[in-house]
């Protein structure tokens, strides 16, 4: 039935209601008075009911035609609103797009996320910014920002937020191509204590999963430890000491694939974690906005089915 139902039955129905009137409504709509009579039935036909009673020389709905009426509203304010979106994302007047991304996904997803973005050649500002969870989270409910991608928070940090499932990804111990621990067999974890460690800091999604995995394993605390979101540092201080970096997979990704850094042999499975977009619940979307969550949808999509 939905499918039959076409804009311009809506459109006519909707203002035959507002006139009680077919000839008034066809000078409005600029069409004839048997192509208004002939859209109403239409309309009457595929929902199987009678929209209108006559009312003297006029028209009035019924009570079904009043019901109808709400939810006719609703659909065709929804698609105007939806074209008025797409013409201000076409002639410059998109309001700006900003963006909170985690390491996780800021080398791995975006580049190839704003590419796909561009090439719909949708004008507007775009921001991008970096950052631990929570301050990106906060920054979101102040509406400093238009969405966060990243790690799926804790649930009482998810309070008046909304969650759309990318892909899943683990936490890794990441050294540099040539490190020792790579010749150790067996590699125990209790081999990181003789190295310094980064970690991510307290406030990171992603530290209650490394703390759980070391107590887990034995480990409730290690001696050399550095704290830090910075994935610039990480990777330069990584690749130029023996240090260990306990990080998302996704912040590493590109230097795995160029065998700039390798990955030591120890299971972290139990640490994987739902990465997605996060928005406000009460937010409304507009076109560049939408372009863009589709944008990082896709990528996310390419990445996960090319195992990158």
């Amino acid at each position: 039935m939905q499918n039959r139902i076409k804009f311009r039955h809506l459109q006519t129905f909707i203002e035959v209601a507002r006139q009680k009137s077919v000839g008034k409504s066809a000078d409005i709509l600029g069409i004839s008075q048997p192509a208004v009579t002939r859209t109403i039935r239409e309309l009457e036909e595929i929902l199987g009911v009678q929209l209108f009673e006559k009312e003297g020389r006029g028209i009035r709905l019924g009570r079904i035609g009043e019901v109808f009426l709400k939810h006719a509203g609703a659909s065709v304010a929804a698609v105007m609103d939806g074209m008025n979106s797409v013409q201000q994302a076409r002639q410059q007047q998109s309001p700006p797009v900003r963006i909170g991304a985690l390491p996780t996904v800021s080398a791995r997803i975006m580049p190839d996320a704003l590419e796909r973005y561009l090439k719909e050649e949708i004008s507007g500002e775009i921001k991008i910014v970096t950052g631990e969870n929570s301050v990106l989270l906060e920054q979101l409910r102040q509406a400093e920002l238009d969405l966060v991608v990243g790690r799926l928070a804790a649930p009482e940090k998810m309070t008046g937020l909304e969650f759309k499932h990318l892909y899943s990804e683990q936490v890794v111990f990441a050294v540099r191509k040539d490190h020792p621990l790579l010749k150790t067999d067996p590699l125990r974890l209790g081999d990181l204590e003789r190295y310094t460690i980064l970690m991510p800091t307290k406030a990171s999604v992603i530290r209650p999963f490394v703390e759980q995995f070391l107590m887990a394993n034995g480990i409730p605390e290690l001696p050399v430890q550095i704290e830090t979101v910075s994935d610039s540092f990480g990777r330069a201080f990584v690749r130029s000491t023996d240090a260990v970096w306990i990080i998302s997979e996704g912040v590493v990704s590109n230097d795995l694939r160029d065998g700039r850094m390798a990955i030591l042999p120890i299971d972290t499975r139990e640490t994987r974690g739902a990465v997605g977009l996060t928005t406000r619940a009460d937010a409304t979307s507009n076109a560049a906005l939408a372009i863009m969550s589709q944008s990082i949808r896709a990528a996310a999509d390419a990445h996960t089915q090319s195992g990158r």
